[in-house]
Formats: structure tokens, sequence, C-alpha cells
């Protein structure tokens, strides 16, 4: 999506679409790529409960920034002020019609990106952005407008995942075995947390079901890569090869 990223704005939509598990996993990647993650919660002027979902949000990590915008309201550039700084990148993350191009017409000061308007049925966004768009604000900050992605798979991303869901490793540190499933095994920290409410059972769902694809993502990826390298080095020897026939051709 973006390379050589300072910070990564990572938007939600207060409406109908607003998803915890989404959120967790955009934090896995930006975490993964050592990036400032910064959650953006939008469309603030249609919802009455935006105290609510922030302090859901917050509730993540007390550590982290979460900020609660009106992607059209000029007031975006002061809540976002200490990260449009000079010589920062910035890249927009979120699903469609969360308001990315939106922001970006709103630090920039005009209608530079093409905007459209949500489905009403369902509260998700049309399609828009196709492609990266690389900005530069008057602050010397440079974002990148991103199209709204419909899938993202996490791949090669294990320590991403444990920076995001870091007080479940922690707990797992206090279960009696070290290989724990935290199912049915005796003394498990993190099944005696979900029972005490100090851990919800959605987000726990979610750390395992994110855990499980980045292993089977990440065992693809690298017999992807073997089987590349196996090829490339196919294709090497037969190259070589060809060469030696038609030296011995010319000799005869």
């Amino acid at each position: 999506m973006a390379a050589n990223i300072d910070v990564a704005f990572i938007m939600c939509s207060l409406n109908d679409d607003f998803n915890l598990n989404r959120i967790e996993r955009y934090l896995a990647l930006v975490n993964e790529a050592e990036c400032e993650a910064v959650i953006i919660l939008t469309k603030a002027d249609l919802v009455d409960d935006c105290v609510q979902k922030q302090a859901l949000v917050q509730a993540l990590d007390p550590q982290l920034n979460v900020e609660v915008i009106n992607c059209c309201d000029d007031k975006a550039n002061e809540q976002l002020a200490p990260w449009l700084k000079p010589q920062t990148s910035i890249v927009l993350l979120g699903s469609s019609g969360v308001g990315k191009s939106t922001l970006s017409n709103t630090l920039l000061g005009g209608s530079v990106q093409t905007t459209g308007a949500i489905r009403e049925q369902e509260s998700k966004g049309r399609h828009t952005t196709t492609s990266r768009h690389l900005l530069m604000l008057e602050s010397g900050a440079v974002i990148i407008d991103t199209p709204g992605m419909c899938e993202l798979q996490l791949a090669d991303v294990t320590y991403g995942i444990e920076a995001t869901f870091k007080d479940i490793e922690t707990l797992s540190n206090n279960c009696k075995f070290a290989d724990c499933c935290h199912t049915t095994e005796p003394a498990c920290a993190v099944r005696m947390a979900i029972e005490l409410g100090e851990l919800s059972e959605r987000r726990f769902l979610n750390f395992q079901k994110l855990r499980k694809e980045n292993q089977f993502n990440t065992a693809s990826l690298q017999e992807r890569r073997a089987l590349d390298k196996s090829m490339s080095k196919y294709y090497k020897r037969t190259q070589s090869q060809a060469v030696k026939l038609k030296r011995l051709d010319k000799m005869n």
C-alpha cells in the first residue's frame, strides 16, 4: 500500500460500519510496520454515541491515540495538528466511505480528491478512490490517500499481532502451561480474565482468528517464496545448459 511511512491514520466510521475487529486488524498491520498508529473515528455528526464508541476503542490500548472528528469540519486540522508536522509521511487507511478523501480535502483546504456518498441502507461507502494519491499539505507533511479495502488479509505480521494484543500475551505468561491454548486447560490466566470480565470474549476470539490467519498465510507465503527460488534456479540451469549446447553445436 505504501512505504517509508511515519504515521498511519486508521479511519473507521462511527455509524453502523463501526467495527472493533477491523480496527484491530489494521492495528496489527501498522504495528508490524512500526508506524505510529492514530485511530480516527469519523462521521461524528451522524451519531449520538461518540463518547461510548471512543471509549470502546480506547479500551483496546490505554496508550492508543484515538480522535473523534467530522471530516468536513475545519476543526479536524486543529485536532490532527500534532501529527501534521513538516517532513512527516502519513497514510490514510480504512474501508470505502469512512471519509479518507473527504479528510484529505479538508486538510488541503479544497476539493482536490473526488468523494462520494455512502449507501444509506447499510451505511457503507462507495468505492470512489481507485488509486493512491500523494498530497502535500501546507504544514510540510505529506499524506497518502489510499483506496478503500474490501478485504485485508494478514501475513508475516507475528510481531504486529503480539503488539496489538499485548494484554493477552501478558496474561498468557501467567498460564500454568507454557503451551496453553486457552480452551480447557486448568489454571488458564486468559480464560480466568474473560470470566472475571477483565478481557472481552470478542477480543480474545479475534486474537485467535488473526493469529491463525497469519500462521496460515505466512506458511503459504514462505512456500511461494521457496517455489519461486526453486524455479529461478531451474531457469538459470536451463539457460546455462542451452548456452553450452549451442557452443557444442558450433564446435561440431
